[in-house]
């Protein structure tokens, strides 16, 4: 049994993953704002604490968590995401801000409390999207979002190469359209080609094995071209 930390997980692949896991006989810590739909599940072997990854005093209470409750942690994965898609002369400071508050501040503050807790072998998967990928396909209205995850991309490459020698190791996937609640209050309307519960299975996987082949790597995890 690993110990797993997931955030973004009220809905969409972050609550998907959080199913495949306990099915698997992993033991989840689950974070989200809204502990609620996991608290419902009652799911074996998991956890649901209410959790604003952009506020720090959360990220104290959960080193304290993680003291008490899961001595080690084996897994991070950090999928919490916000996004706002406006013309860039009406998105407001305020959303540009929470953008990179939720997107790449509080991933590295959860990432910073956490690792003391992790060993050579650990494994932290960061969750980006194409959009942040230099020369990939580029959608007006995201110029928050999307610049945001182009960040943690290369704090990711950064983090890898710092901890190289002691572990564990991180790695990025960019991934494309997938069908969730947050795509489609972004783009109403809009038909992806996978699934959450696809792409769940796939980050699981990755997650369990994918620090055996790879360390600072971006994976562009997209069935669609360009």
């Amino acid at each position: 049994m690993k110990n797993i930390i997931i955030t973004g997980t009220s809905r969409g692949i972050g609550f998907e993953m959080v199913k495949i896991f306990s099915e698997a006989g992993q033991n989840v810590l689950a974070l989200s704002r809204n502990s609620k739909p996991i608290s419902d599940l009652k799911l074996k072997n998991v956890t649901a604490l209410e959790f604003d990854i952009a506020d720090e005093s959360e990220i104290v209470k959960l080193s304290a968590y993680i003291q008490k409750g899961m001595k080690t942690v084996d897994v991070v994965i950090n999928n919490a995401g916000f996004l706002v898609n406006k013309p860039f002369s009406e998105i407001t400071s305020e959303e540009f801000k929470r953008s990179y508050d939720v997107n790449v501040f509080g991933v590295a503050s959860l990432t910073k409390t956490v690792l003391p807790f992790m060993k050579k072998d650990g494994h932290v998967i960061n969750i980006s999207s194409m959009g942040g990928i230099q020369g990939s396909v580029k959608f007006p209205g995201l110029s928050a979002y999307s610049s945001s995850k182009g960040a943690i991309i290369t704090l990711t490459e950064l983090l890898a190469e710092e901890y190289k020698e002691t572990g564990p190791s991180f790695n990025v996937l960019a991934l494309g359209s997938v069908q969730t609640e947050m795509l489609e209050e972004a783009f109403p309307g809009f038909k992806a080609p996978l699934s959450a519960t696809e792409m769940a299975q796939y980050i699981v996987d990755f997650s369990l094995s994918g620090n055996k082949f790879y360390n600072g790597k971006i994976l562009q995890v997209s069935s669609t071209t360009p």
